[in-house]
Parts: C-alpha cells; sequence; structure tokens
C-alpha cells in the first residue's frame, strides 16, 4: 500500500502545484485532500533516502503581515516550496484579485485529520514537537484515540532550551517519522524547520502547526462552521482570548487587509 500511495502521489510533484501570489507570498493552488496525499507521498518515498525532508508551511492575515514588515521572515517562508493558505481571506482574495482561485482553505488543523487517515492506510509514521507538556500529552492521546492504527513514533514538548535542540533532533532522527508536526509557532517553527533540513535526515516531511496541538488537545475550540467559512475565525478567537490578541488583531489586520489588496495577483 505504501508503495502504491508513493506512486499515486507522483503526478502531483510539489514543482506541478501552481501557485498565486497572495499579499506578497506564493501561495499552493490545491485543496487540503490533495495537500494530505502529497504530503504523505512524498514521506513515504523519501524513506531510506538521506535527504532533506519537505519543508510545508501555512499562510494566514498575521503572516502576511509580519513578512511584509520583516524580510528575514519572509525568507524563512520563502524557503518552502508549498505554502498553504491557512486563511479565509486568503481564498478570498485569490478569487478577487487572481488568476486563478484557491479551492478551500487548507487549515492545518484540519489538515492534520486528513493527513492521519492517509498515513494510517500507507502505514506512515508521525513526530508531533511543540506545545506545553500538557497539551501535548492530551493532543497525543486524543490522537491515539481518534486513529489507534496511526503510528506516533514520538513526541517532544516545545519549551527546549538552545543547547538541548541537538538532543530533540537526535529523537527526531532515531524515530525515523515520516511526517514531523513542528508546532512552536511562527516564526520559531519556521526557522527549526530551515536551520535542520539538513541534520533531519530520517524525516520524509516537516509540516508547521502553529496552535495546532492546542486544538487536538481540546484547550482550544473551533469557531463555528459558519464563521470559519466566513472568513471570521479571528473574531471568534478574539471574543475568546481579548487581552492576548486584541492588540496584534488592532495592528496586523489592517495591514493584512491591505496587502491582500495590494500584492495579489
Amino acid at each position: 500500500m505504501a508503495s502504491e500511495l508513493a506512486a499515486a502521489a507522483k503526478p502531483l510533484s510539489i514543482e506541478a502545484i501552481p501557485t498565486v501570489t497572495i499579499g506578497g507570498l506564493p501561495v499552493a493552488v490545491i485543496d487540503r485532500a490533495a495537500s494530505a496525499r502529497i504530503m504523505v507521498g512524498h514521506a513515504v518515498a523519501r524513506r531510506g533516502s538521506g535527504k532533506p525532508p519537505l519543508y510545508v508551511t501555512s499562510a494566514n492575515g498575521q503572516v502576511l503581515s509580519m513578512c511584509a514588515a520583516d524580510p528575514e521572515m519572509k525568507k524563512l517562508f520563502l524557503a518552502s516550496p508549498l505554502i498553504h493558505a491557512d486563511g479565509m481571506p486568503l481564498v478570498f482574495a485569490s478569487r478577487w484579485r487572481c488568476r486563478r482561485a484557491l479551492p478551500e482553505r487548507v487549515a492545518t488543523t484540519d489538515l492534520f485529520h486528513d493527513a492521519a487517515k492517509v498515513a494510517v492506510e500507507a502505514d506512515a509514521a508521525f513526530y508531533m514537537l511543540g506545545g506545553t507538556p500538557e497539551a501535548l500529552r492530551k493532543a497525543m492521546s486524543n490522537v491515539r484515540r481518534l486513529y489507534p492504527r496511526l503510528r506516533l513514533v514520538g513526541s517532544r514538548h516545545g519549551y527546549f532550551r538552545p543547547e538541548e535542540e541537538e538532543t530533540v533532533i537526535a529523537d527526531i532522527n532515531a524515530s525515523r517519522p515520516d511526517i514531523l508536526w513542528v508546532a512552536l509557532g511562527a516564526p520559531l517553527e519556521q526557522r527549526f524547520a530551515v536551520s535542520n533540513l539538513a541534520r533531519l535526515t530520517q524525516v520524509g516531511v516537516i509540516k508547521t502547526s502553529g496552535g495546532l496541538f492546542d486544538f487536538l488537545s481540546g484547550e482550544r475550540s473551533r469557531a463555528p462552521a459558519w464563521m470559519q467559512s466566513a472568513g471570521l475565525e479571528w473574531l471568534y478567537r478574539l471574543l475568546l482570548e481579548p487581552r492576548r490578541l486584541l492588540l496584534r488583531y488592532a495592528v496586523t489586520n489592517p495591514h493584512a487587509a491591505y496587502l491582500l489588496l495590494t500584492r495579489s495577483g
């Protein structure tokens, strides 16, 4: 089954995936189902190759704002050959401003479940890096309950010191995961991925994951489906955490809207 999946994924080569510029970043024109297949397929195909892993990341309005303000941040995102649109405003902007519209939002919180189902069939293994110790423990427990046949070969919380990074990388390589989910928050997770690509030789795919583990653990809830579809998930999060998010959104949302209108095409 694994070889069949890898073969099926070959026509969906990374180079063949079209992109459109949205808010200044090249965003992949791809849906969640295809993203899950190509991630697992590439991971399985890379087993034992010793090649650097495929680095996959995601962009939303906050990311667009941060990249426009910080050239070094933008370089971290441009190092990825596959950038997903993790925000409905990017989908809307593609419909209004781009030559091709994005088929849908590829939210990492949803993509994880798509990839897990494909991984079960392909016998592909996951490693989860990031989050607090308690959130990670709950997330791992919930993932095992949802996907009892999924191979979870390792995990590590995200609160490690720089001098511990070598040990973390050694543990990941020893676990030989097909997909490494890195949930350290932007830009830490992108920096970790880019700086360690050459060393994570036993990993097939790295997927940056933001707050994924908080949702998998149940510590955070998703917005109602209608708010997600309307591009209002940010408002739902603001209502839940006004003190933490009000200033951030007050700065990044208007800037992101400007970028979506002026740097998309």
